[in-house]
Parts: C-alpha cells; structure tokens; sequence
C-alpha cells in the first residue's frame, strides 16, 4: 500500500509547473508578464482539479486525506460505463446536489481559462474536445486508485461545466467586441 499526501503533491505540482516556466523563459530569453499571468490561472485551476479529483473529499484533523494506492484492491477497476444510473445512489439529496454542481462548477474555469490561453481554441467543438480529453485523462488517471472510482457521469458533468465556461468566454467576448463597436470615435 502506498499512501500519496496531499501537501507534497501540490508541492511537486508547483515546483514543475516552475521548472517548466523557467525553461521556457530560457528558451525565448524574455517573460511575457500578461501570458504569464493567465498562465498562472490556468496552473491554479490544474491544482485546484489535482485536489478535488484525486483526494477523498473528507479532512480528518483538518488535513486532507491522502490518496491511497492500494495494489490488490486494485482490479476490477471501479467504473461505472452507465450515464446517470450512479445519482441515484446518493442516501441525501445535499450530496446528488454536491456531486452534480461540484464536477460541474469544478470545470467552468476551464472553458474560461483554455481559448485564452490557448488561442486555437477558440471554438465551441474544440473547448468541448479539450473539456472532454481533460476529464477522460482525469478520470484513467483515477482508475489505479481503489477509494476513486472513474465515472462516466463525472466525464458528463466535467465537459458540460467546460462548455459552460467556454459560454461564458463566448458572451464576455462578443461583449467587448460590441462595447468597441459602440464608442464614438475620438474628434481631433
């Protein structure tokens, strides 16, 4: 049994996300300060979806439980293939709501944060693709983890809080670009 804590994680997390900052700070031999603070956003929300997706929920002591590779418990991987059969077995309906807007919410920075980041994405079918590669990567990675279980509700529900991010981008754009539209040009 191995047992993976949460704090040295996150800290492994950030220090490669800064090992490949500096790299490639080296490479272009200049920062781009505004990049590189959208970046950051992009690195919070990849640490944020690093706790929530592979940490048991519950704290004991205050602390964060840590993830537990557990070999033989291990297979029969624990997935569920069926959309929408698993909320039904939640016992209290705070926890469907928790499990519902959690796995959504979770993702709309996501749809935020990828088309400006990344300008090519700039497209409802591929933010929709990114949303959907992100949490089918998320959801294999759980699989070697006997207390995760992989489900394709959570794959459902990830995709849709990116495609609700991406709207979100989508209308903040459109907005600015009529806002620009509208402004009377300057009289000399």
């Amino acid at each position: 049994m191995l047992e993976i804590p949460f704090v040295p994680t996150e800290i492994a997390f950030a220090a490669l996300w800064l090992i490949l900052r500096i790299a490639v700070w080296l490479r272009q031999k200049r920062i781009d300060w505004k990049r590189e603070a959208v970046l950051l956003l992009m690195y919070v929300n990849l640490a944020v979806l690093l706790r929530f997706t592979f940490f048991p929920m519950g704290r004991v002591n205050g602390r964060v439980q840590p993830l537990v590779l557990y070999t033989a418990a291990v297979y029969p991987f624990r997935i569920n293939w069926i959309p929408l059969v698993r909320l039904r077995d939640f016992a209290r309906k705070q926890d469907l709501l928790l499990n519902v807007v959690g796995n959504t919410v979770m993702f709309i920075p996501s749809g935020i944060i990828l088309p400006v980041v990344y300008p090519r994405l700039n497209r409802f079918w591929k933010v929709l693709l990114a949303g959907i590669g992100l949490s089918l990567a998320i959801e294999l990675l759980q699989l070697p983890f006997s207390v995760r279980a992989s489900d394709v509700d959570d794959l459902l529900l990830n995709t849709l809080g990116a495609i609700l991010g991406y709207g979100i981008y989508a209308a903040v754009r459109c907005w600015r670009r009529r806002s620009k539209r509208s402004r009377p040009e300057p009289s000399d």
